[in-house]
């Protein structure tokens, strides 16, 4: 790499892949060999940079620059411009929606400026296929460090002095989990790598094992070393296809250098690697349902104790942590147990990643200091909600978690604040709601999704969800009742008491957080027959204002079973009967005339 002069990094991400990344690559790479540059400027395929709403993302060093939506037409003047003639492209840099200055440099963007990469600290920037650049930015260094330095009982003590805590949802201490690992007997041990990511808009695991799959193999080997393990399983769903691809080449390469397999490092510690494919179950990101998956049995939850440190894969102690949570290990060993506690707060040290998703301006995947306010991570990173519309809740900890609203936004983000308040962290799902959501259709929503994905192992889950779900059909079909929100509540509480797992046990949080938050939605759906967000269909009429009206008989000619009537220039009228609620005049009237009741 010191031959170049230039390097030009290109999110090749899932998202920006999809939005024909790789043929800007290809176009780079082409036009570069055309002016005969391609000895002098590299172009790499990094992992993602995070800004999703603005990719395909082109990032060039040593200046800087970042490009935003670029498209593959956008390359020959990337190369005949700035890497030729050292201008700027203008029109693709990045413009500021509030002072409308435009940005060169990522770091000087609201996006970037109150993020801290630690878990994303090479995604983004380095090639992820390239074990040669992981190695450039440090990489294995805590392995070897942990192998020739330390003895295992110092690795568990230094992840248990940095208060590190589980990433996956559960938030329980990593080194302590470690510890009982440890400390149990077995000929036989495991280390299992939970990538099973189920959460609605979540994706996180996934960007990092796209992004920068060696830290994940860094730090599994590190967790096989304390807890005397010989063997790691990577779990992780068939539907992520390009992290899959990426974390076999960072195994091979691995192993072709020494730094997996056998007598790793020159010593005498051996560990292992095998990737184990999931169908996709969202009960399978819980470790006992993960196993008995891995296994080859349904994935089930199991009643605990023992736990997995004890007794997990075929029996033997297994200790299993998320992507996140093996992500952090490699820097806190190299940076120092105190250097990684001074981040965040006292009693959630370090940084957490969100898939910040929804209503918000700013897509995209961020990592925040722990104890930073949903006020910052909203209206500072995400840019405030879209269309300059009001700010109504979001939720946090996907379909296990709840929804907080405007009172809450100055909450700071930890894993005990966001639990007195009603909802979680879980993996780092982050949905922003605006005016125009239906709270119980948002309950309703996640209650259909829990439902489906209930491995009907325990009563209270399959039968409860299914009960849940119904009602809240009923309700936002106009057929609800006051005596069916207390149902809501009762049966609410039982599944939280009585479920096996934490699906089922969690699974009535939605709900609960947006009947305590937003009860007189649930009300007027059930009272007043109306939905005030004008969401629910069954409940939706579109009227026609008189005296908005002009007669222009667009809302006629678009209206697919002719309900609308009248005589141009002259207010028209919708026929109740006939009207299929489509919204198609609605969203083409000139005048605005057509209202939701």
């Amino acid at each position: 790499m010191s031959n170049y002069k230039m390097h030009v990094l290109v999110c090749g991400g899932t998202g920006c892949i999809s939005a024909e990344s790789g043929k800007i690559v290809e176009n780079l790479i082409q036009c570069l060999q055309e002016h005969h540059m391609e000895e002098e400027v590299q172009v790499v395929k990094t992992g993602c940079f995070g800004f999703c709403e603005k990719g395909p993302i082109v990032k060039i060093l040593p200046d800087n620059t970042f490009y935003v939506q670029v498209t593959p037409d956008d390359a020959k003047i990337i190369v005949e411009e700035h890497i030729v003639k050292g201008r700027k492209v203008k029109k693709l840099l990045y413009k500021d929606p509030g002072t409308k200055e435009t940005i060169e440099d990522s770091k000087h963007m609201d996006f970037y400026k109150k993020q801290m990469r630690i878990a994303l600290r090479n995604c983004g920037f380095i090639d992820p296929t390239n074990i040669d650049e992981y190695i450039a930015r440090d990489g294995y260094h805590a392995l070897g460090m942990a192998l020739t330095e330390w003895t295992p009982e110092q690795v568990i003590d230094a992840i248990k002095k940095s208060g590190l805590r589980g990433r996956g949802g559960g938030g329980f201490p990593t080194g302590l989990k470690w510890e009982f690992a440890r400390k149990s007997s077995s000929d036989k041990k495991y280390v299992v790598c939970n990538a099973d990511e189920g959460d609605p808009g979540a994706f996180m695991d996934r960007s990092i094992l796209e992004g920068d799959p060696h830290s994940i193999i860094e730090a599994m080997a590190i967790c096989g070393y304390a807890i005397g393990a010989d063997e790691g399983k990577v779990y992780i769903r068939a539907e992520y296809p390009l992290a899959i691809q990426r974390l076999k080449k960072a195994m091979k390469d691995a192993e072709e250098y020494g730094l997996l397999g056998n007598h790793i490092l020159g010593t005498d510690f051996h560990f292992h690697i095998e990737i184990k494919y999931g169908a996709g179950a969202f009960v399978c990101g819980e470790e006992t349902a993960l196993i008995h998956s891995m296994e080859g049995e349904r994935g089930e939850p199991t009643t605990k104790p023992p736990f997995p440190a004890e007794s997990g894969y075929w029996g033997k102690p297994t200790n299993v942590n998320n992507v996140e949570t093996f992500a952090n290990i490699p820097i806190i060993l190299l940076k120092g147990a105190d250097w990684f506690k001074k981040i965040g707060t006292e009693k959630s040290p370090g940084t957490k990643v969100f898939a910040l998703a929804g209503k918000v301006n700013n897509v995209g995947l961020i990592e925040v200091p722990m104890g930073i306010t949903l006020r910052e991570v909203i209206f500072d990173i995400g840019g405030g909600i879209k269309d300059g519309k009001k700010f109504k809740a979001v939720q946090t900890g996907g379909p296990s978690g709840g929804c907080l609203t405007e009172k809450d936004l100055d909450t700071p983000i930890d894993f005990d604040t966001l639990l007195t308040k009603g909802s979680m962290m879980g993996s780092g799902g982050m949905i922003v709601m605006d005016e125009d959501d239906c709270m119980p259709s948002v309950a309703k929503f996640y209650l259909e999704f829990t439902e489906e994905e209930s491995c009907g192992k325990c009563t209270p889950c399959r039968v409860g969800t299914k009960r849940l779900s119904e009602v809240l059909k009923k309700i936002t079909a106009g057929q609800g009742t006051m005596e069916h929100l207390q149902e809501l509540k009762r049966l609410s509480v039982v599944i939280q008491e009585t479920a096996l797992c934490g699906l089922g046990q969690t699974a009535p949080n939605p709900i609960l957080s947006t009947l305590n938050n937003f009860e007189e939605e649930y009300i007027a759906h059930v009272r007043d027959k109306q939905c005030p967000a004008g969401q629910c269909t069954a409940l939706l009429k579109y009227i026609i204002n008189e005296e908005k009206c002009i007669g222009c008989t667009v809302c006629a000619r678009v209206c697919p079973v002719n309900a609308i009537t009248g005589e141009r220039k002259k207010p028209h009228v919708i026929d109740q009967a006939t009207c299929i609620k489509c919204g198609a005049c609605y969203d083409r009237c000139p005048t605005h005339a057509i209202e939701k009741r």
